[in-house]
């Protein structure tokens, strides 16, 4: 009996997840669209291949709190003397920017929980992902078009934070509740999040910053609620191929981080949503042929 995964296709959809997970252009829907393409023999919406995926979204949440983790304890340090004090003081950055994310994490994670089985039924095809992945290159071409302001020089300089801090808790919360579009394969969260900055006139890197930052406590919390999956009967037959990709993922996503951020400092999301949209026509006059 063959693996319902092969470890080349793992360490291919590894390395595509590190690379797309960050990136404003959709891990799951190159997820979905890939092993069509491919003419891989993967039911993308078996539960194999969804504890798969848990795998890759696990490692990928890992290697962004290890890359943030000094952020995050100074953030949480921050939030525990808010609480202490019973008030946010306007000075303490890192307890105003860890309720923001809060503000910002919680409506995302309700919409999760209540949509998440329905939502994955699109997974079964790969012509809707090709669609959404053309839909979100055209959401990234307007994020460009309507962003509060034009990239400056010197908008990377500085205390990012204290710029993300500045936001009112309703535009953070906008900005984490368009995460949401993500639950849908071809929607990119980290794309919709940098654009709901850019909208709300956060800097290119400050964007990103924030939408890694709010990445981190979603895809980790969902991971972690599948992880039972992986570990059950689901798993069988695919958890060495889940580690060998998430070992993959996790070492793409160290560079595609470094990379993005280094990329936005003098750069925009346009081409992003040019490749967006150019993979989803190909990939649907592919699936038509």
């Amino acid at each position: 009996m063959h693996d319902p995964i092969s470890y080349f296709q793992a360490v291919i959809l590894g390395i595509v997840q590190g690379i797309a997970e960050p990136f404003p252009i959709s891990s799951l829907g190159h997820a979905v669209v890939l092993p069509r393409l491919f003419g891989w023999n993967i039911h993308q919406n078996d539960g194999y291949f969804l504890s798969f995926l848990v795998a890759l979204h696990l490692a990928t949440a890992v290697v962004l709190l290890v890359y943030f983790w000094h952020d995050w304890v100074r953030i949480v340090r921050g939030m525990l003397r808010s609480l202490a004090a019973r008030e946010i003081s306007a000075e303490d950055t890192d307890a105003r920017l860890g309720w923001l994310l809060v503000a910002g994490t919680i409506p995302v994670g309700l919409i999760g929980l209540a949509l998440q089985s329905p939502l994955q039924k699109l997974f079964a095809s790969a012509v809707a992902a090709a669609c959404f992945l053309i839909v979100n290159g055209l959401a990234l071409l307007v994020f460009e078009r309507l962003r509060a302001r034009p990239p400056a020089p010197g908008d990377w300089e500085g205390d990012s934070d204290a710029r993300i801090a500045r936001l009112s808790f309703l535009r953070a919360g906008a900005i984490g509740l368009s995460q949401a579009a993500a639950l849908v394969p071809g929607i990119s969260r980290s794309g919709f999040s940098m654009g709901g900055g850019l909208l709300f006139g956060l800097s290119n890197e400050d964007a990103a910053r924030y939408a890694f930052l709010l990445a981190t406590p979603i895809i980790g919390a969902a991971a972690i609620l599948k992880l039972p999956d992986l570990l059950g009967h689901q798993g069988n037959n695919v958890r060495g191929q889940a580690l060998v990709g998430a070992l993959c993922a996790a070492a793409v996503t160290v560079l595609a981080v470094r990379v993005l951020l280094r990329y936005l400092t003098t750069n925009r999301l346009r081409p992003f949503g040019v490749y967006c949209i150019a993979l989803g026509a190909v990939c649907l006059l592919a699936f038509e042929l």
